[in-house]
């Protein structure tokens, strides 16, 4: 029980957290426009064209927080609060998404891993719990051993892209932080409410990994214990 708690319990409870914190900072920033009363979309657009990126469409989406890149179509999607939102909040998010592009067009190494491993996570994600359910319950048997050590290595997978994802977002973010200020989209004494929302966005990337971490290495303790008990 203690192994459970310490591995799989505590990273749920801290990825609570963490969901608590991107809520709270987003609500609170978004809540404060900017001096300049730049948009969103405006924001991407200015952080893109410095690094000499044309060719990347910024479109709008609808949803909350749906804010991503698309390396493969060159699209920088804004849910609609970002796209014309003039809040710290909307300013930071577009320019951390504009931070992708810019690793894009750079060959970021990490990003090139992240994107190298997608397809593989899209595989591994669905397979993974139900694979090490089944091993769970059958624990003890030849089968659920099996089921249990395909469900590990889908696990593995997931983990390792949390992991790769960590140094992409983590980059994105020190990119917004530094190209909104010199760009002037932001004065100096605006860039604590950009960096309190980039930075609770982070934390539950961190979250997500320790998570996949947790999960694995209470797998690889379940397996170890069943074949001891072998």
């Amino acid at each position: 029980m203690l192994i459970w708690i310490v591995l799989v319990g505590v990273p749920i409870l801290f990825g609570l957290y963490a969901q608590m914190r991107v809520t709270s900072a987003y609500n609170k920033n978004v809540q404060i426009p900017s001096r300049g009363h730049i948009t969103g979309a405006e924001a991407a657009e200015a952080v893109m064209r410095r690094a000499g990126i044309a060719d990347v469409e910024i479109v709008e989406v609808g949803g909350h927080l749906t804010d991503h890149y698309d390396p493969a179509h060159k699209q920088l999607a804004l849910s609609s609060d970002n796209y014309h939102g003039t809040s710290l909040a909307a300013l930071g998010v577009a320019a951390h998404e504009a931070g992708h592009a810019i690793q894009h067009k750079a060959g970021y190494a990490m990003m090139n891993v992240r994107q190298t491993l997608i397809p593989a996570v899209q595989i591994a994600a669905p397979i993974a719990y139900f694979m090490t359910g089944i091993g769970i319950v059958l624990l003890g048997s030849v089968f659920g051993g099996l089921m249990l050590k395909l469900g590990i290595v889908a696990l593995l997978v997931m983990t390792v892209f949390q992991l790769v994802t960590l140094p992409v977002e983590f980059d994105a973010s020190r990119r917004a932080k530094v190209q909104l200020p010199e760009l002037g989209i932001i004065d100096r004494d605006e860039l604590p409410g950009v960096a309190e929302t980039l930075d609770a966005a982070a934390l539950t990337y961190l979250a997500a990994f320790i998570s996949s971490l947790g999960n694995l290495l209470y797998l690889l303790a379940l397996l170890n214990g069943g074949r001891r008990n072998d």
